[in-house]
């Protein structure tokens, strides 16, 4: 995903991208917002980050489709980049139904997290990244998400 919004705001189209982001702590929020702007600068709209519980989306429904309702009264947004709807990962599984469910007129992309759950499946577009954004991404993540560092899919090669 990163390496795609690199590739977009180096376009000649004008992009704003606005960050939804339903789960974090305070570090988290932090890493986010520094994260936005080193990845797209003046283009980073507005970022919202909320605090709900992480792996638990889908028991806060209520609260989680308030938050998709209210970010709804406030963008339309042209494209909207969400996970896949076969991630296996509960909380991924639940937002890319409520995006469906909230922009039902909007162009939606979902995108896969390369991850050690084998979801991966068929995809039906890609988006060419050049060697120089996808070093440009690992910096940009390395540096700006050092909580993630212990992860096991936190590498270059994923």
């Amino acid at each position: 995903m990163g390496g795609t919004l690199l590739e977009l705001v180096a376009g000649d189209t004008p992009v704003e991208v606005d960050w939804f982001v339903l789960t974090s702590t305070p570090e988290r929020a932090e890493e986010t917002r520094a994260s936005a702007e080193a990845f797209l600068g003046a283009r980073a709209g507005r970022v919202r980050v909320n605090t709900f519980r992480d792996g638990f989306l889908p028991f806060q429904a209520v609260e989680v489709k308030e938050a998709f309702e209210a970010l709804k009264a406030e963008v339309s947004p042209d494209v909207i980049f969400t996970h896949s709807r076969d991630d296996s990962h509960q909380d991924h599984r639940f937002v890319a139904e409520l995006t469906w469910n909230t922009w039902r007129n909007h162009a939606v992309l979902e995108y896969e997290i390369p991850k050690y759950d084998g979801d991966l499946g068929p995809l039906n577009a890609y988006v060419e990244v050049s060697e120089e954004h996808v070093r440009a991404k690992w910096d940009l993540l390395r540096e700006h998400y050092p909580s993630q560092a212990s992860r096991q899919w936190f590498s270059e090669d994923t």
